[in-house]
């Protein structure tokens, strides 16, 4: 099943402005994860997959909002399509720019790269779809790209379709993996790679033949506390009569990726080591409701917390949440989406990793699918609902009101921009103003994330163009 449900497009304006950040001094860079222009702060690309760019429908874009002592700045920003010069490729209507992005340090020079997974990209005459365009990271940003360019798999149907980037094999470099949905459906690009589009080696792994799951989406994290990264493949595996969500671990070592258990099935997930013990534990979340074909899901939607161990899986029963969960904020009710997108970070410094997840469809105040987010804390016992809290537009001190159809909280993004040890919660609503799209950017403090002083910014306060353009689609850094 597809998360993304694009809307006919409307006749958009557009004009893209750039405002690159200043040149910094010749310091070393950062090498924070995130960090595009290596000044020791993180930064936050953000996508606009329907934006209208040269007359393009649904060509799309992503901007780079850049980190400061004083958080996100959004005078310190860019926009990024394939009508920006340096950028391969040409706007063409349904390419959908930005839909699908990730980070890492592919080249290996400190300075955090941007990978865009372009799965509706067309190659010339051929039958092949989907590029791998990476942007490269250096001092004054994100300024030149390269597709990868070899080694490619021989066939490609939607390359590019989810992509996440870890050191898989252990040796010190980021290697790179996408799904295609030609058979292999997984190809892992081994690092480092090089600003002329090449990887060192390419690896197919046919996921169905494996374990019976599709590679459908990709999450990078260390389960095992190894040093080496481990990935989630989620997707589908077939059962009587149809089909089911289900994911699957591959656990990373010296030779590669291999096969692992079957873990919970979703749409979401994040690798996060929520109860600080030094193994990364799977947060999944399920949006459907429950029923024989989604046993993971719930009334109003479900996240599933798997718990990591030295060997893949800790023995400890699975820990599953809703929101009628003691001390999580509302009550599950039919079509919310709790678990629509999820994001991991430490929003009050105490060391434990907090999640917040997406509630993209909760009605408010009679405001059909207006959306929510909850922030679940982490702590020594695991992700628990006790001292959760929850954000919408109808929070005291969030800019807007909740409407209907805003859905907001379908993309969340938690990250320590300002570099003061808290993670902020920035949070988008595809659905914003008929679809033009906002993102909101939320303070953490010692008691968590908070309302006060909270900012919101659209497209066109960064220069970027107006209309249908689900601004904030995707968040990541």
């Amino acid at each position: 099943m597809r998360k993304r449900t694009l809307l006919l497009a409307a006749t958009l304006t557009t004009g893209l402005l750039s405002a690159l950040p200043a040149t910094t001094a010749s310091a070393a860079p950062s090498g924070l994860a995130g960090d595009f222009n290596g000044d020791g702060y993180r930064d936050v690309a953000i996508a606009a997959p329907l934006a209208k760019i040269a007359g393009k429908s649904n060509a799309g874009y992503v901007a780079v909002v850049y980190g400061t002592a004083s958080g996100l700045d959004t005078g310190k920003r860019q926009i990024i399509s394939q009508d920006t010069s340096g950028i391969p490729g040409v706007p063409e209507s349904s390419d959908n720019f930005g839909e699908r992005l990730t980070t890492g340090d592919l080249d290996g020079d400190g300075y955090s790269d941007l990978v865009v997974g372009v799965p509706g990209e067309q190659i010339g005459s051929t039958d092949d779809s989907g590029a791998l365009t990476v942007i490269w990271g250096g001092s004054t940003g994100l300024k030149t790209a390269t597709d990868i360019s070899s080694p490619l798999p021989e066939n490609r149907n939607a390359l590019g379709w989810s992509v996440a980037t870890g050191d898989f094999d252990g040796d010190g470099d980021t290697d790179l993996a996408a799904t295609n949905l030609a058979f292999p459906e997984l190809n892992v690009f081994k690092g480092p790679f090089t600003r002329t589009g090449a990887a060192t080696e390419l690896v197919g792994i046919d996921t169905m033949e494996q374990t019976g799951i599709n590679a459908d989406k990709l999450v990078a994290g260390d389960v095992t506390g190894d040093g080496k990264s481990d990935l989630l493949v989620m997707g589908q595996e077939e059962i009587t009569d149809g089909y089911r969500t289900r994911s699957v671990l591959y656990k990373g070592s010296a030779s590669g990726l291999t096969a692992g258990s079957k873990v919970a099935g979703g749409y979401d997930a994040v690798i996060a080591d929520v109860d600080k013990d030094g193994y990364g534990d799977i947060v999944t979340g399920n949006f459907m409701e429950k029923s024989t074909d989604e046993p993971n899901g719930g009334l109003g939607g479900a996240v599933t917390v798997t718990y990591g161990a030295a060997g893949g899986l800790s023995t400890r029963t699975p820990v599953r949440i809703t929101q009628d969960t003691a001390g999580v904020p509302g009550a599950s009710e039919k079509n919310d989406a709790f678990g629509w997108s999820l994001s991991a970070g430490d929003t009050n410094g105490d060391g434990y990793t907090d999640i917040a997840v997406g509630v993209a469809n909760e009605d408010l105040s009679g405001k059909a699918d207006a959306g929510s987010v909850v922030v679940l804390r982490g702590s020594a016992s695991g992700l628990t609902g006790s001292g959760s809290k929850s954000f919408s537009q109808d929070t005291s001190g969030v800019p807007g009101t909740a409407e209907s159809y805003d859905y907001y909280g379908h993309s969340v993004f938690l990250t320590d921009a300002n570099k003061d040890g808290r993670a902020e919660l920035i949070s988008g609503a595809r659905g914003e103003n008929a679809g033009a799209g906002s993102v909101w950017v939320l303070r953490g403090t010692s008691t968590g994330i908070t309302a006060t002083g909270a900012k919101s910014f659209s497209s066109t306060t960064l220069g970027g163009p107006s209309g249908l353009a689900y601004f904030g689609d995707v968040l990541t850094g």
